[in-house]
């Protein structure tokens, strides 16, 4: 089977006049628009939840009013970020750090090698294939002529067993809708297939001869609904080629269980299809069998039950081997015995037992067990023979994140990606049977990893927990320094090293960054995950303020040199501890962050959120969603940060909706004379499939803006 290892019209009410000289200052908050209220109060639990801006939830692309409120946000916002003398700087030098080529994982079918290729400054990454590992490439998928702005993108691509075909997934603007198409690898034909309303994957694999594939979709939407309604009643299918998707067979479906999602994938030896079953986020699901060998296709559901991580490696004859954390929060390996008709959990043998490490990946090749560990947030490969007999370990180039090890179970070699945050991404092909690496694909860039300092601490949280940090500056800033402190802190994702352009900009000027790993992620493991979700959130909050304090304690930074950063969940983070503790930072950066914690769960993907927030609708979930929920707990009568809020028009993960509402009521508040704005990127989604040229221009954007309010003099780098 595939396994990877650890890897925003006029307005209909009269806006006030706000465009100003960039070369003024700009004064807040006389400088913000005018955002309408309106009188919405909801009695929940005996709790008056009043929701002044709920008008802003709806969709920009289909009302004027929201979509002139975003228009003047951003003009406010365009016009203050142009007065930030480190700006242009900070543009001109991310492009110059973006301008190296950079090389994705191969992806080995049928004797040929499939990988993404981006010469530097191309907006998207395009898609090329070698008949040979060492051979020259070609061009199979350019999408940077897929639209005139570059914000249509290549998204998942799966090419056929025996090489001579591709599967692909186009996204447009940004959204999580997969348009999937079929291309012939040997001409360059596009096939006349073509599948609609897949969404955040294609979700399914190839069968083994090349005849077809399955895929996962949920239903059609309502047309002005596409962006915005609940994703339920997700369907496995299976799709032959030269035939119309109308004819596409059904496959697996839970009706009686709308909310439950399906992706599957095919065992090496095309026997298999294997369909993982979920509800929410949790990494837990129901893994159910299909025999692809009998004509009926008759599911088999191996484990039952969403409770606990069931993952396939790959099968040996009638030998399936699993990843769980069943019973071992870091996880182990186990086997089981298909040819066992109650085949089961209960007949799981274990050959690999849990370790002090936690086990974030496996894979099947060359007849060993790969299994990639994470040891204090840190990379390590062992492997292991069939029967779980420890044989020896992938030598790495040093402390860092390695991530890849796929491929099929009979191929001797395989491809990882290694990086670190002083180690730019470096492709390298793995020999199995000899143990070696070599050096498939290394960027060429003007980059001396001594002139920079990659710390690992750990620092104590409120309750005692140690929770680990790294910390990365130039070899010579030693002193208090501006300092952006990002992190995330939940669905059992972990923020492991890795190399950024973009965060390099920010420490050659003298910026430290740091990244803390804290509770809510799987750094380790499910105990360290459920330490920071559902009634347990507030550890997350209180881990991120106390590595601000610890930051600040140890002077690295100093108490007006401290600026916040987090996406999504990251976002939400940011947004709850700068309502809570306002004195701490300088400038805050919350990006496309779910703001409204009591009605997160109504559109697009936020139902499955469940798992780690709650559910506002259950009283005991509701009082402590209430107390940390962004939007409903700004403070007047105290000074909060400068704050730049990011999303963008075409988010269907976590709807600008969220955002919009949050800002305006920043803005409406008495919490200071700093400015608290709001950017809107158009034609862009939560992150994926965003053009290179956006990229730069928001990261210039929030490193001048943190610059400005952390005292970091910006110069021109030489």
């Amino acid at each position: 089977m595939r396994r990877v290892l650890p890897l925003a019209a006029l307005l209909c009410i009269a806006a006030p006049a706000f465009a100003q000289e960039t070369s003024a200052p700009m004064s807040f908050p006389d400088a913000y628009p005018e955002t309408r209220r309106v009188d919405v109060v909801e009695e929940q639990f005996g709790v008056q939840v009043a929701d002044p801006y709920r008008w802003l939830e709806n969709d920009v692309r289909n009302d004027d009013e929201v979509a002139a409120w975003v228009a003047a946000e951003n003009e406010v916002t365009d016009a203050y970020l142009e007065t930030l003398p480190g700006r242009d700087i900070f543009e001109a030098r991310i492009k110059q750090l973006f301008d190296y080529e950079r090389f994705g994982l191969p992806n080995k079918e049928g004797g040929r090698y499939f990988y993404t290729h981006n010469t530097g400054l191309q907006q998207q990454a395009v898609l090329w294939v070698r008949d040979t590992v060492e051979g020259p490439g070609r061009v199979l998928l350019d999408p940077n002529g897929w639209s005139d702005d570059g914000a249509t993108a290549l998204a998942e691509w799966i090419p056929s067993p025996d090489g001579n075909y591709l599967l692909y997934g186009i996204q447009d603007g940004g959204t999580d809708w997969r348009t999937v198409r079929v291309m012939n690898v040997e001409t360059g034909e596009t096939l006349p297939d073509e599948v609609k309303w897949a969404k955040y994957a294609i979700g399914g694999d190839w069968a083994k001869d090349g005849s077809g594939f399955f895929y996962a979709r949920y239903p059609e939407p309502p047309e002005d609904e596409t962006y915005q309604a609940l994703t339920e009643n997700h369907r496995v299918y299976f799709h032959k080629l030269g035939t119309d998707q109308s004819a596409d067979r059904l496959v697996y479906a839970t009706p009686d269980h709308p909310k439950r999602s399906h992706y599957s994938g095919v065992t090496d030896d095309g026997r298999w299809l294997v369909i993982y079953t979920s509800e929410g986020t949790d990494d837990a699901n129901e893994l159910t069998l299909v025999d692809l060998t009998d004509p009926e296709w008759t599911p088999r559901t191996i484990v039952q039950g969403i409770e606990n991580h069931w993952g396939v490696i790959g099968t040996v004859g009638e030998t399936l081997y699993v990843m769980t954390d069943t019973d071992a929060p870091r996880r182990r390996v186990m086997t089981i015995d298909l040819a066992d008709p109650n085949a089961g959990p209960e007949t799981a043998t274990e050959i690999v037992p849990e370790q002090e490490a936690t086990l974030d990946g496996a894979s099947l090749i060359g007849g060993k067990l790969m299994l990639s560990y994470m040891a204090d947030v840190k990379t390590e490969i062992r492997r292991y023979e069939l029967d779980g007999t420890p044989a020896g370990t992938v030598d790495l180039p040093g402390i860092g994140t390695a991530a890849g090890f796929g491929g099929k179970q009979e191929d001797g070699e395989t491809f990882y990606a290694f990086t670190s945050f002083n180690y730019p991404t470096t492709i390298f092909r793995y020999d199995v049977s000899s143990g070696t690496s070599s050096v498939w694909a290394r960027p060429e860039l003007d980059f001396d990893p001594t002139r920079y300092s990659v710390e690992q601490r750990f620092y104590q949280s409120k309750d005692g927990t140690r929770v680990p940090m790294f910390v990365v500056r130039r070899a010579d800033v030693t002193g208090p320094a501006p300092t952006l402190l990002y992190g995330y802190g939940g669905f059992n994702i972990s923020l492991t090293p890795g190399f950024s352009s973009s965060r390099l900009a920010w420490i050659e000027q003298g910026g430290v960054l740091a990244v803390a790993n804290l509770r809510g992620g799987g750094e380790y493991g499910k105990t360290w995950h459920d330490a920071g979700r559902l009634h347990e959130k507030q550890n997350v909050f209180d881990d991120f303020i106390a590595a601000g304090e610890y930051l600040i304690a140890e002077g690295i930074t100093g108490r007006d040199q401290l600026a916040i950063q987090g996406g999504s969940n990251g976002g939400l983070l940011v947004g709850a501890v700068v309502n809570q503790r306002p004195d701490l930072f300088a400038a805050a950066l919350p990006a496309v962050g779910v703001m409204d914690m009591l009605r997160f769960d109504r559109w697009t993907a936020g139902r499955y959120w469940v798992d780690d927030y709650g559910y506002p609708s259950k009283e005991e979930d509701f009082r402590v969603l209430y107390a940390y929920s962004p939007y409903h707990n700004v403070e007047g009568g105290r000074d909060y940060p400068a704050i730049l809020v990011t999303t963008a028009d075409t988010d269907d993960r976590v709807v600008p909706g969220h955002s919009f509402k949050y800002a305006a009521m920043l803005q409406s508040a008495d919490i200071g004379d700093k400015p608290h704005l709001i950017r809107i990127e158009t034609r862009a989604g939560h992150g994926s499939g965003k053009p290179t040229d956006k990229i730069i221009e928001e990261a210039a954007d929030l490193w001048a803006f943190a610059a400005k309010w952390t005292g970091l003099e910006v110069t021109p780098v030489e």
